[in-house]
């Protein structure tokens, strides 16, 4: 069987889908797409024919490619139900679906680098304006999932004593609002799940500068 991730170490997008792939025991050969170098090697031809949309990651998975890392997460758990990132509840794996949805479409397309770009360069964005930018939506966006993980009973991460599919997505983002000196300290619950996921090597070992690709 042949399976190669697209990726690259500071993607959060890629980041989860390494989490992921830990959390179930799953090995890949990584192609490193350097996101910065040469103009963004994501818009050369040869990985616009893999990802029109020129983004990572990008899964291989024996014939079948699969972009966007929560339709990987989810055809991973279809795949390889074993150690599954959904709970099996209804409810609770919708959600997880939630927490996750909110920090992969809501949060983290405001601060990808392609925006942030689009800010200092078309917009002409100077880069105290841009810190203030990524810091408010940030902010915002982990604030509401604070008053949703507060809403439940208290658990080691995002629902229960299991990680899922959002707690995948949770440490990239909050590891992203750390990088960008965010002030995490009125959301308590999602920086205690955070250092619980920190704590086990699925997580550690997907850190960014962890990778081979890392600068």
């Amino acid at each position: 069987m042949t399976r190669i991730l697209h990726t690259y170490f500071r993607s959060s997008a890629a980041y989860r889908v390494r989490i992921a792939m830990n959390l179930k025991g799953l090995a890949a050969e990584q192609v490193f797409v350097h996101l910065t170098r040469n103009g963004g090697e994501q818009f050369t031809e040869a990985f616009r024919a893999l990802n029109p949309q020129g983004l990572v990651p990008v899964l291989l998975d024996d014939g079948v490619t699969v972009s966007q890392s929560l339709a990987i997460m989810e055809y991973l758990d279809e795949a390889y139900p074993d150690r599954p990132l959904l709970p099996k509840a209804v409810g609770d794996r919708a959600f997880v679906r939630q927490l996750s949805l909110g920090i992969a479409c809501d949060i983290h397309p405001l601060n990808n680098l392609r925006v942030l770009k689009y800010l200092t360069t078309t917009l002409g964005v100077d880069e105290a304006a841009k810190s203030a930018w990524i810091a408010n939506w940030i902010t915002q966006g982990l604030e509401a999932v604070e008053a949703e993980l507060v809403r439940r009973p208290a658990s080691a991460f995002c629902l229960g004593d299991t990680p899922t599919m959002a707690d995948c997505c949770l440490v990239p983002q909050v590891f992203s609002a750390q990088r960008f000196n965010v002030d995490l300290s009125h959301c308590p619950t999602v920086l205690q799940v955070y250092a619980n996921c920190q704590a086990l090597p699925a997580f550690a070992d997907a850190q960014p500068s962890r990778q081979p690709d890392a600068e």
